[in-house]
């Protein structure tokens, strides 16, 4: 069973040892504590570690696009994945959502991103299949889920 937490100082070096994450210890342990700060462009934003037991699997952010719309994006990290934690973690997180009241669940999901993409359809986000580019010029579907 996956859980989701803040992340703490702690913590750096599990992110530290992840080649995602090529930043010194220093920098990392910054960003920690600006994840902490819950904003991010003046608007709700917070990054959890998921977890299994003691040991962190991967992390999740909810970002507030507006009042009522929120991001879920969820990272398991490579030698984790395909054992249904993002799935978990994704199930925990739109919970959470709906307990801050937001309605609309919305998430950019790669073309090439197959995993996301099914694991997306399995939660009952939607898609109009339209093929959108992100800000980094990448293909994108836009996947989004009624949360009331």
């Amino acid at each position: 069973m996956v859980h989701l937490r803040n992340f703490c100082m702690e913590d750096a070096s599990t992110l530290y040892g992840q080649n995602r994450f090529q930043m010194s210890l220093d920098a990392i342990q910054d960003m920690i504590s600006e994840w902490n700060t819950k904003t991010w462009n003046n608007r709700y934003f917070e990054m959890f570690a998921v977890t299994n037991g003691r040991e962190i699997i991967g992390r999740l952010s909810l970002y507030e696009h507006s009042g009522s719309v929120v991001s879920i994006g969820p990272e398991i990290f490579a030698e984790r994945r395909q054992q249904g934690h993002a799935c978990q973690a994704m199930e925990t997180a739109i919970a959470m959502a709906k307990a801050k009241g937001y309605q609309i669940a919305f998430q950019q999901v790669r073309t090439d991103n197959i995993a996301s993409r099914k694991l997306h359809a399995k939660l009952g986000f939607e898609t109009d299949g339209y093929v959108y580019k992100n800000q980094k010029g990448r293909d994108v579907l836009i996947f989004l889920k009624a949360l009331a």
